[in-house]
């Protein structure tokens, strides 16, 4: 695990929480109502390799919370795109799974010691467990947006049915994504800044997001 920076830089942040969002909803544009198979242990798995590369930039719990904004803001663009509701089953039900998705990393990240997340060992068992946090907290999500949670044929939730994609996923984009957020801290440490890229890459997510709408 990385040290904790002096001053927290946004800009890779925001960036970070846009590539999330525009890849929440790139997985998901073709889904209108439910999550397909292993789709949402996919959105798991990527959900924490931005919120593991937020992290080595800025371990601090606003972070994960600047993250989690940033991506539910792109699902409510989409619904803005799409002509629907908030509480929309394709809308509010992905909407808490990000928030549980940040709260599960944060917790999980809070708890588990340096020693062990300082080894690749260490952060794949925290996103493992921040992956299974997550899921089993999610059939929670009918009493937030009143949409119960896309179940398997058995009526289980897909979101336990699949746990083990999504915990084995996650062990593995972790550790990556805060390998990921190393080299972008010590891009950013370097003299030169394009601060401008920031802002930047947040609008050109949102336009490529209303492209794929488009087509």
């Amino acid at each position: 695990m990385s040290q904790i920076p002096q001053r927290t830089n946004w800009g890779p942040v925001l960036v970070l929480g846009s590539l999330w969002g525009l890849s929440e909803a790139a997985l998901g544009m073709y889904l209108r109502q439910c999550a397909s198979t292993v789709s949402g242990s996919v959105m798991t798995g990527a959900a924490l390799f931005f919120l593991a590369a937020a992290w080595a930039l800025s371990p601090r719990r606003r972070t994960v919370a600047l993250m989690v904004g940033l991506a539910a803001g792109f699902k409510l663009f989409d619904a803005l795109l799409l002509g629907l509701p908030v509480l929309h089953g394709a809308i509010g039900n992905p909407i808490f799974d990000i928030v549980v998705e940040g709260a599960a990393f944060a917790l999980v990240i809070g708890v588990v010691s340096r020693s062990v997340t300082a080894k690749a060992a260490g952060q794949g068992l925290a996103g493992g467990l921040s992956a299974l946090v997550a899921v089993n907290l999610f059939p929670l999500v009918k009493f937030a947006t009143g949409v119960a949670p896309c179940v398997a044929g058995t009526a289980y939730p897909l979101s336990l049915y699949y746990a083990p994609i999504a915990v084995a996923l996650s062990a593995l984009t972790v550790p990556l994504g805060l390998w990921a957020g190393a080299a972008l801290a010590a891009l950013e440490a370097r003299p030169v800044r394009l601060r401008w890229l920031s802002p930047a890459a947040v609008a050109l997510s949102l336009g490529a997001l209303a492209l794929l709408r488009l087509l």
